[in-house]
């Protein structure tokens, strides 16, 4: 049997409700995502091969079924239990993130070799990934605390494993989710008390790092340059820019009602997934579109207070990189849309249609949910 014990030998407190707060904070990023699915879709999901006005939306709905009872079986699953699970996760996550790249194994999309089929369904190793590494993560800082300002055997491992996982992940190619993976075990090693200095100089290395990666992709390249100046080729590299920014603009302070946006029809490119966010600015406005932004501000102070009122440094560290990877992604998703980041391929969590993505991060909410049920309340 488990042990019911914290690091010290001191008694884990007793089982309580999960956090409400964060619990309907989610339901209701989710509600928005799958009415925004819904709505993004009416047109597109009308052409071949789709036929089919509920084409998206019933996919999206089935997936966030899925999603919600991993969160609700996870949330009752004691978060120390995960640490037996630790490694054997990860070499399983590591080990499809390099199956995915064997030609003719891995399913290619739109240049990029990400999926792997399971029937009559597609699956992305990558989003499992990011939960095992933090959870690997969390299990190996807690035990290595006192080594933490050593560099070499403290922090340096687990930086290395998340290069290499980001590396595996960048050769699908995949930026955004790479950037996202290194920046979650980042997080949780400076959580942990890495010394600010070191890790100061490993993110120049990491930005170095996205610098050479843009700069030996030319559609990278392109991407970057329309970025900072998108209007000097607005048919092309600075489309999905230009486009992204108008829906924005279009829908003023009460957007132009939900379903009654136009530049979903012609105008905005993934609509659904990475560029979601622009719908919402020009249906919602700018009162919906920051309602959004709140919302995942409530979700990052909720998750961020269950990460310091957890009972032991496992679960701080697994709360946090949990907050860290929702965080990272949101933030760089609504950059990328509002033109304050280069464009690069992420969704918006809860909210962009997408299985994979959403079943895992609901997976991870759950187990937030869990070691909220032991926080210590201050």
């Amino acid at each position: 049997m488990e042990s019911k014990y914290l690091e010290g030998g001191e008694h884990l407190p007793a089982r309580r409700p999960p956090d409400f707060i964060l619990f309907l904070t989610v339901l209701v990023l989710l509600s928005v995502g799958v009415i925004m699915v819904f709505s993004s879709t009416l047109w597109f999901a009308t052409l071949p091969p789709f036929n089919d006005t509920f084409f998206f939306v019933r996919r999206q709905l089935i997936w966030a079924f899925i999603g919600l009872v991993a969160m609700v079986v996870l949330m009752n699953y004691d978060y120390w239990r995960l640490k037996k699970w630790a490694g054997l996760l990860l070499i399983c996550g590591l080990f499809l993130l390099a199956v995915v790249l064997i030609p003719g194994v891995g399913v290619s999309r739109l240049g990029a070799q990400r999926w792997l089929n399971l029937g009559p369904v597609s699956f992305q190793p990558a989003e499992f990934v990011k939960l095992c590494l933090v959870i690997f993560t969390s299990y190996g800082l807690s035990r290595r605390l006192h080594l933490i300002q050593n560099f070499w055997v403290g922090a340096l491992p687990f930086l290395l494993l998340a290069g290499l996982a980001s590396g595996l992940v960048l050769l699908q190619p995949d930026l955004g989710t790479a950037v996202t993976i290194a920046g979650i075990v980042f997080v949780m090693v400076f959580a942990a008390g890495a010394r600010i200095g070191q890790l100061l100089l490993v993110g120049l290395l990491g930005l170095g790092a996205v610098g050479l990666a843009i700069w030996q992709e030319p559609y990278r390249l392109r991407r970057f340059l329309a970025f900072l100046d998108p209007e000097k080729d607005p048919q092309g590299a600075g489309w999905h820019i230009l486009n992204s920014l108008m829906s924005l603009g279009s829908g003023g302070l009460f957007g132009t009602g939900l379903g009654q946006g136009h530049s979903k029809y012609l105008w905005v490119p993934e609509r659904h997934t990475d560029f979601i966010f622009a719908i919402i600015g020009e249906e919602l406005g700018f009162i919906g579109a920051s309602f959004v932004i709140l919302l995942f501000i409530l979700f990052i102070w909720r998750g961020l207070k269950i990460a310091i009122t957890s009972p032991d440094s496992f679960g701080t560290l697994l709360a946090t990189g949990i907050v860290a990877g929702i965080a990272i992604q949101a933030i760089i998703n609504i950059g990328v849309v509002t033109s304050t980041l280069p464009i690069t391929g992420i969704t918006l969590p809860f909210i962009s249609f997408g299985g994979s993505s959403l079943v895992f991060t609901l997976a991870g909410v759950g187990v937030l949910l869990n070691i909220s049920r032991y926080s210590i309340h201050k």
